[in-house]
Protein backbone atom coordinates (compact mmCIF):
# COMPACT_ATOMS: atom_id res chain seq x y z
CA UNK A 1 0.00 0.00 0.00
CA UNK A 2 0.98 3.35 -0.95
CA UNK A 3 0.48 6.55 0.24
CA UNK A 4 0.61 8.65 -2.67
CA UNK A 5 -2.51 11.16 -1.41
CA UNK A 6 -0.64 11.83 1.47
CA UNK A 7 -1.23 11.05 4.83
CA UNK A 8 -4.74 12.16 6.64
CA UNK A 9 -4.34 15.22 8.89
CA UNK A 10 -7.03 15.76 11.48
CA UNK A 11 -7.91 18.95 14.26
CA UNK A 12 -8.83 18.55 17.00
CA UNK A 13 -12.33 19.24 16.08
CA UNK A 14 -12.59 16.43 13.39
CA UNK A 15 -10.67 14.29 16.07
CA UNK A 16 -13.21 14.55 18.52
CA UNK A 17 -16.03 14.54 16.33
CA UNK A 18 -15.45 10.99 15.31
CA UNK A 19 -14.80 9.89 19.54
CA UNK A 20 -17.24 8.96 21.73
CA UNK A 21 -17.14 7.30 24.80
CA UNK A 22 -18.89 4.02 24.68
CA UNK A 23 -16.42 3.43 21.84
CA UNK A 24 -13.11 4.52 23.54
CA UNK A 25 -13.74 2.66 26.34
CA UNK A 26 -13.67 -0.50 24.13
CA UNK A 27 -10.46 0.75 22.40
CA UNK A 28 -9.38 1.09 26.10
CA UNK A 29 -10.35 -2.18 27.23
CA UNK A 30 -8.85 -3.82 23.62
CA UNK A 31 -5.61 -1.72 24.72
CA UNK A 32 -4.85 -3.19 27.45
CA UNK A 33 -5.95 -6.60 26.42
CA UNK A 34 -3.66 -6.75 24.18
CA UNK A 35 -0.71 -5.70 26.21
CA UNK A 36 -1.90 -8.60 28.61
CA UNK A 37 -1.80 -11.22 26.27
CA UNK A 38 1.11 -10.13 24.34
CA UNK A 39 0.19 -9.22 21.33
CA UNK A 40 0.22 -5.44 22.23
CA UNK A 41 3.26 -3.56 22.57
CA UNK A 42 4.55 -0.37 24.40
CA UNK A 43 7.87 1.69 24.91
CA UNK A 44 9.79 2.99 27.40
CA UNK A 45 8.21 6.97 27.59
CA UNK A 46 10.56 9.55 26.63
CA UNK A 47 11.19 12.67 28.17
CA UNK A 48 13.09 15.41 27.20
CA UNK A 49 13.34 18.94 29.63
CA UNK A 50 15.32 21.93 28.52
CA UNK A 51 16.31 24.51 30.44
CA UNK A 52 13.78 26.96 29.64
CA UNK A 53 11.33 24.83 32.05
CA UNK A 54 9.64 23.25 28.57
CA UNK A 55 9.42 19.46 28.45
CA UNK A 56 8.35 17.05 25.23
CA UNK A 57 7.65 13.82 25.87
CA UNK A 58 7.31 10.93 23.41
CA UNK A 59 4.78 7.94 24.21
CA UNK A 60 5.20 5.09 21.82
CA UNK A 61 3.37 1.80 21.75
CA UNK A 62 1.15 -0.35 18.75
CA UNK A 63 -2.45 -2.59 19.37
CA UNK A 64 -1.30 -5.26 17.24
CA UNK A 65 0.27 -6.52 13.85
CA UNK A 66 -2.62 -5.28 12.06
CA UNK A 67 -2.20 -1.74 13.57
CA UNK A 68 0.88 0.31 13.09
CA UNK A 69 3.06 1.66 15.88
CA UNK A 70 1.70 5.14 17.24
CA UNK A 71 4.27 7.74 18.61
CA UNK A 72 2.19 10.68 20.71
CA UNK A 73 4.60 14.01 21.34
CA UNK A 74 3.41 16.01 23.98
CA UNK A 75 4.97 19.59 24.57
CA UNK A 76 4.84 21.26 27.49
CA UNK A 77 5.24 24.71 27.12
CA UNK A 78 4.45 26.81 30.43
CA UNK A 79 5.21 30.52 28.83
CA UNK A 80 2.22 29.73 26.13
CA UNK A 81 -0.64 31.10 28.34
CA UNK A 82 0.70 34.52 28.03
CA UNK A 83 0.83 33.71 24.32
CA UNK A 84 -2.63 33.03 23.87
CA UNK A 85 -1.63 29.45 23.31
CA UNK A 86 -2.50 26.41 24.99
CA UNK A 87 0.07 25.34 27.84
CA UNK A 88 0.03 21.73 26.58
CA UNK A 89 -0.10 20.22 23.49
CA UNK A 90 -0.17 16.73 22.02
CA UNK A 91 0.10 15.13 18.10
CA UNK A 92 -0.06 11.46 17.03
CA UNK A 93 2.03 10.44 14.43
CA UNK A 94 0.32 6.64 12.73
CA UNK A 95 2.46 4.91 10.62
CA UNK A 96 1.42 2.01 8.23
CA UNK A 97 1.96 -1.72 9.93
CA UNK A 98 4.15 -2.76 6.87
CA UNK A 99 5.83 -0.07 5.68
CA UNK A 100 5.75 2.42 8.20
CA UNK A 101 5.30 5.11 6.14
CA UNK A 102 2.92 8.32 7.56
CA UNK A 103 -0.46 7.47 7.77
CA UNK A 104 -2.30 10.21 9.81
CA UNK A 105 -1.41 13.14 11.55
CA UNK A 106 -4.04 13.51 14.60
CA UNK A 107 -4.21 16.30 17.05
CA UNK A 108 -4.68 14.69 20.15
CA UNK A 109 -5.49 16.94 23.47
CA UNK A 110 -9.00 15.95 23.24
CA UNK A 111 -8.39 12.36 22.79
CA UNK A 112 -5.97 12.19 25.75
CA UNK A 113 -8.06 13.64 28.01
CA UNK A 114 -10.73 10.98 26.79
CA UNK A 115 -8.70 7.94 26.44
CA UNK A 116 -7.64 8.75 30.16
CA UNK A 117 -10.86 8.56 31.53
CA UNK A 118 -12.15 5.70 29.34
CA UNK A 119 -9.27 3.74 30.74
CA UNK A 120 -10.32 4.42 34.04
CA UNK A 121 -13.98 3.00 33.23
CA UNK A 122 -12.00 0.12 31.92
CA UNK A 123 -10.39 -0.60 35.12
CA UNK A 124 -13.30 0.39 37.25
CA UNK A 125 -15.14 -2.13 35.26
CA UNK A 126 -12.39 -5.26 36.03
CA UNK A 127 -12.07 -3.85 40.07
CA UNK A 128 -15.73 -2.88 41.33
CA UNK A 129 -18.10 -4.77 42.28
CA UNK A 130 -21.33 -4.40 40.26
CA UNK A 131 -23.07 -2.29 42.55
CA UNK A 132 -20.56 0.49 42.97
CA UNK A 133 -21.79 3.52 42.75
CA UNK A 134 -20.85 6.23 45.37
CA UNK A 135 -18.33 8.28 43.37
CA UNK A 136 -15.64 10.86 45.15
CA UNK A 137 -14.06 12.68 42.50
CA UNK A 138 -11.00 14.93 43.61
CA UNK A 139 -10.56 17.59 40.95
CA UNK A 140 -12.84 19.48 38.57
CA UNK A 141 -10.52 20.05 35.63
CA UNK A 142 -10.76 17.96 32.24
CA UNK A 143 -9.69 14.71 33.83
CA UNK A 144 -12.95 15.26 36.86
CA UNK A 145 -15.44 16.04 33.88
CA UNK A 146 -14.37 13.53 32.00
CA UNK A 147 -14.23 10.63 34.57
CA UNK A 148 -17.45 11.52 36.09
CA UNK A 149 -19.04 10.78 32.11
CA UNK A 150 -16.94 7.66 31.47
CA UNK A 151 -17.97 6.16 34.87
CA UNK A 152 -21.38 6.52 34.33
CA UNK A 153 -21.20 4.40 31.33
CA UNK A 154 -20.03 1.19 33.05
CA UNK A 155 -21.71 1.84 36.45
CA UNK A 156 -25.37 3.06 38.05
CA UNK A 157 -23.58 6.34 39.58
CA UNK A 158 -26.15 6.62 43.04
CA UNK A 159 -23.97 9.24 44.62
CA UNK A 160 -21.31 11.74 43.11
CA UNK A 161 -19.32 14.16 45.17
CA UNK A 162 -16.63 16.57 44.11
CA UNK A 163 -13.94 18.81 45.70
CA UNK A 164 -11.27 20.66 44.38
CA UNK A 165 -9.00 22.73 45.39
CA UNK A 166 -10.50 25.72 42.98
CA UNK A 167 -13.76 25.83 44.87
CA UNK A 168 -15.60 28.00 42.25
CA UNK A 169 -14.40 26.19 39.45
CA UNK A 170 -15.85 22.61 41.72
CA UNK A 171 -18.73 24.31 42.00
CA UNK A 172 -19.58 25.29 38.38
CA UNK A 173 -18.04 21.79 37.34
CA UNK A 174 -20.79 20.06 39.06
CA UNK A 175 -23.69 22.18 38.36
CA UNK A 176 -22.74 21.73 34.89
CA UNK A 177 -22.38 17.99 35.29
CA UNK A 178 -25.01 17.79 36.89
CA UNK A 179 -27.64 19.12 34.43
CA UNK A 180 -25.76 17.24 31.56
CA UNK A 181 -25.78 13.81 32.84
CA UNK A 182 -29.13 14.13 34.86
CA UNK A 183 -27.42 12.83 38.08
CA UNK A 184 -26.44 15.37 41.28
CA UNK A 185 -22.78 16.43 41.12
CA UNK A 186 -22.46 17.47 45.11
CA UNK A 187 -19.44 20.06 45.35
CA UNK A 188 -17.86 19.57 48.98
CA UNK A 189 -15.49 21.75 50.77
CA UNK A 190 -12.86 19.07 51.68
CA UNK A 191 -11.56 16.12 50.16
CA UNK A 192 -12.09 13.47 53.61
CA UNK A 193 -16.36 14.68 53.03
CA UNK A 194 -15.58 13.47 49.33
CA UNK A 195 -14.31 10.35 49.95
CA UNK A 196 -15.96 9.16 53.25
CA UNK A 197 -18.31 6.24 52.13
CA UNK A 198 -17.28 6.24 49.07
CA UNK A 199 -16.85 3.07 47.20
CA UNK A 200 -15.18 4.62 43.90
CA UNK A 201 -12.60 7.34 44.73
CA UNK A 202 -10.88 9.24 41.72
CA UNK A 203 -7.87 11.40 41.61
CA UNK A 204 -7.68 13.83 39.24
CA UNK A 205 -4.99 16.70 40.05
CA UNK A 206 -1.74 17.97 39.29
CA UNK A 207 -0.64 17.65 42.92
CA UNK A 208 2.87 16.79 44.57
CA UNK A 209 1.45 15.84 47.49
CA UNK A 210 -1.25 13.28 48.37
CA UNK A 211 -4.74 14.57 48.05
CA UNK A 212 -6.50 11.22 48.73
CA UNK A 213 -7.43 11.03 52.74
CA UNK A 214 -6.13 7.25 53.75
CA UNK A 215 -8.07 7.03 56.65
CA UNK A 216 -11.54 8.03 55.04
CA UNK A 217 -10.80 5.13 52.09
CA UNK A 218 -13.57 2.92 52.92
CA UNK A 219 -13.48 -0.81 53.12
CA UNK A 220 -14.37 -2.43 49.50
CA UNK A 221 -13.81 1.15 48.12
CA UNK A 222 -11.71 1.10 44.59
CA UNK A 223 -8.85 4.17 44.41
CA UNK A 224 -7.56 5.88 40.89
CA UNK A 225 -4.54 7.92 40.82
CA UNK A 226 -4.43 9.30 37.13
CA UNK A 227 -2.47 12.34 38.06
CA UNK A 228 0.47 10.17 39.63
CA UNK A 229 2.40 10.27 36.58
CA UNK A 230 6.00 11.38 36.92
CA UNK A 231 8.41 10.70 40.01
CA UNK A 232 7.03 14.04 41.65
CA UNK A 233 3.46 13.82 41.67
CA UNK A 234 1.96 12.33 45.05
CA UNK A 235 -1.76 11.94 44.94
CA UNK A 236 -1.55 9.03 47.17
CA UNK A 237 0.42 8.36 50.24
CA UNK A 238 2.46 5.62 50.99
CA UNK A 239 -0.50 4.45 54.44
CA UNK A 240 -2.49 4.02 51.69
CA UNK A 241 -0.26 1.32 48.95
CA UNK A 242 0.61 -0.63 52.60
CA UNK A 243 -3.34 -0.75 53.24
CA UNK A 244 -4.00 -1.73 50.00
CA UNK A 245 -5.16 -5.26 49.41
CA UNK A 246 -4.00 -4.88 45.55
CA UNK A 247 -2.27 -2.21 44.11
CA UNK A 248 -3.15 -2.27 40.43
CA UNK A 249 -1.10 -0.62 37.14
CA UNK A 250 -1.51 0.53 33.92
CA UNK A 251 1.90 -1.43 33.53
CA UNK A 252 4.48 -2.52 35.49
CA UNK A 253 7.84 -1.25 34.29
CA UNK A 254 6.32 2.22 33.53
CA UNK A 255 4.57 2.37 37.35
CA UNK A 256 8.01 1.58 38.69
CA UNK A 257 10.00 3.99 36.50
CA UNK A 258 7.43 7.10 36.58
CA UNK A 259 4.65 6.84 39.07
CA UNK A 260 5.53 8.83 41.91
CA UNK A 261 4.09 6.93 45.00
CA UNK A 262 4.58 3.38 43.18
CA UNK A 263 8.51 4.39 42.85
CA UNK A 264 8.74 5.51 46.65
CA UNK A 265 6.19 2.45 47.80
CA UNK A 266 8.99 0.22 45.67
CA UNK A 267 12.36 2.34 47.62
CA UNK A 268 10.91 2.10 50.60
CA UNK A 269 9.86 -1.04 50.73
CA UNK A 270 6.29 -0.84 51.28
CA UNK A 271 5.70 -3.23 47.82
CA UNK A 272 7.81 -5.11 46.00
CA UNK A 273 7.86 -5.04 41.87
CA UNK A 274 6.27 -7.92 42.08
CA UNK A 275 3.72 -6.79 43.96
CA UNK A 276 2.13 -4.56 41.27
CA UNK A 277 -0.94 -6.21 38.91
CA UNK A 278 -0.98 -4.92 35.75
CA UNK A 279 -4.66 -4.16 34.53
CA UNK A 280 -3.76 -6.07 31.41
CA UNK A 281 -3.21 -9.46 33.83
CA UNK A 282 -6.80 -8.72 35.27
CA UNK A 283 -8.31 -8.34 32.24
CA UNK A 284 -6.62 -11.64 30.63
CA UNK A 285 -7.46 -13.20 34.21
CA UNK A 286 -4.17 -14.11 34.52
CA UNK A 287 -3.78 -12.48 38.11
CA UNK A 288 -6.86 -11.42 40.24
CA UNK A 289 -8.06 -7.70 40.13
CA UNK A 290 -10.37 -7.96 43.27
CA UNK A 291 -10.07 -10.82 45.70
CA UNK A 292 -12.75 -9.83 48.53
CA UNK A 293 -15.55 -6.93 48.70
CA UNK A 294 -14.20 -5.70 51.48
CA UNK A 295 -10.81 -5.56 49.81
CA UNK A 296 -9.52 -1.74 48.99
CA UNK A 297 -8.07 -2.08 45.34
CA UNK A 298 -5.64 0.80 44.12
CA UNK A 299 -5.31 1.28 40.54
CA UNK A 300 -2.22 3.88 39.25
CA UNK A 301 -2.24 4.95 35.66
CA UNK A 302 0.62 6.23 33.98
CA UNK A 303 -0.88 6.86 30.42
CA UNK A 304 0.80 4.72 27.55
CA UNK A 305 1.31 4.69 23.78
CA UNK A 306 -0.62 1.59 23.32
CA UNK A 307 -3.97 3.81 24.87
CA UNK A 308 -3.17 6.03 22.08
CA UNK A 309 -2.47 3.60 19.61
CA UNK A 310 -6.17 2.03 20.23
CA UNK A 311 -8.23 5.12 20.47
CA UNK A 312 -6.58 6.41 17.04
CA UNK A 313 -7.38 2.69 15.33
CA UNK A 314 -10.46 4.13 16.37
CA UNK A 315 -10.49 7.35 14.59
CA UNK A 316 -9.17 6.32 11.17
CA UNK A 317 -11.44 3.47 11.27
CA UNK A 318 -14.32 5.58 11.51
CA UNK A 319 -12.74 8.53 9.43
CA UNK A 320 -12.80 6.23 6.16
CA UNK A 321 -16.30 4.80 7.43
CA UNK A 322 -17.45 7.66 6.40
CA UNK A 323 -15.56 8.64 3.39
CA UNK A 324 -16.77 5.90 1.80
Amino acid sequence: MTLSAGPVVLNEAEVSALLDLDGVIDSQRQAFTALGDGSGLVAEKAVLDSPDGSTVLSYLGRVSTAHGVVNKVVSVQPDNPARGLPAITATLVVLHPLTGEVLAVLAGGGLTAVRTAAASAVAIDALTQPTAGDLAILGSGVQGRWHVRALARVRKLRRIRMWSPNQGRCETTAEELSAELDIEVIPVRDAAAAVGDADLVIAGTLSHTPVVPTSEVARGATVVSVGSFAPDRHELDQALLDRADNVVVDHVRTATGHAGPIMRAVADGVLREGDLTSLGEVLCGLRPGRRRPSDVVVYNSVGLGVQDAAAAALVLARHHAAKR
